[in-house]
């Protein structure tokens, strides 16, 4: 099984639809494993978004990344970085498709509502920062054969 990091960034708390973006995840079998709620802070979101550091759009990304509070998740299933990018869909607005979290719900493309790990190295790296090994809790599930 494989764990990536999403994090539903404050426009999907400020909009309330948190539930129903994480209910997605869900349906599509992976296993939520972590789950936090909290209020990032500057230094977190620098050390988060570091590769973007320099970039026109850096700024206003942290920015808005600390402007609510967040919810940060690791989940879990077979090619789980493969499925959350496709049911999250492209970061640019123009390129979302209707039927994906950000074709569906997000506005403009920086104050996109949700990020996830792009990579294997990433997921590991984002997984790190975020959640100390004692706050993931692995589970097995009954229902597995029907995913």
């Amino acid at each position: 099984m494989e764990r990536t990091f999403v994090m539903l960034k404050p426009g999907v708390v400020q909009r309330r639809i948190a539930g129903e973006v994480i209910s997605r995840f869900e349906r599509k079998g992976l296993k939520i494993i972590a789950l936090k709620f909290f209020r990032m802070d500057r230094s977190m979101a620098e050390t988060h978004y570091a590769e973007h550091k320099g970039k026109d759009f850096y700024d206003k990304l942290v920015e808005y990344t600390i402007s609510g509070p967040v919810f940060a998740m690791i989940l879990e299933g077979e090619d789980a970085i493969g499925v959350v990018r496709r049911l999250t869909g492209p970061t640019g607005l123009k390129d979302s498709l209707p039927g994906t979290i950000r074709g569906d719900f997000a506005a403009q493309t920086r104050l996109n509502i949700v990020h996830a790990s792009d990579s294997p190295a990433s997921a590991a790296r984002e997984i790190g920062l975020f959640f100390q090994p004692g706050e993931i809790f692995p589970w097995e599930d009954g229902n597995a054969g029907w995913f």
